[in-house]
């Protein structure tokens, strides 16, 4: 099942640059099917100007489109996206006050969730 318009993905610069990685989207709808909610993504893809400008790691995942940030804004929600990351398969997870950043990136060191201040 599609959830998502590729479109919720772009760069919010507009660059329109690079693509999302297919593994992070079917894990993702996975992920939103079991959570039974819907998932706002608010970080998809971002170019590297983009991403310095916000203050993202030079090493980000967004930039290879290997992560997302989806709108979590209360404990429920949290709880609900959290579960369906995990069960979709998920390894790489950060908690934020409105936020919660899921990654495919396999370069990276697994079986992680962190907290953002």
């Amino acid at each position: 099942m599609i959830y998502f318009d590729i479109t919720e993905f772009d760069c919010k610069c507009g660059c329109k640059t690079g693509s999302m990685n297919e593994e992070l989207l079917k894990r993702l709808s996975t992920a939103r099917f079991i959570a039974k909610i819907p998932f706002i993504i608010t970080s998809g893809l971002r170019c590297r100007v983009h991403n310095k400008r916000i203050g993202g790691s030079p090493s980000s995942s967004h930039i290879d489109g290997l992560a997302v940030d989806i709108k979590a804004d209360n404990s429920g929600h949290r709880h609900m996206i959290l579960k369906g990351l995990l069960e979709a398969g998920f390894k790489r997870i950060g908690i934020a006050k409105n936020f919660i950043h899921a990654d495919c990136d396999n370069t990276k060191p697994q079986q992680l969730t962190w907290l953002y201040k």
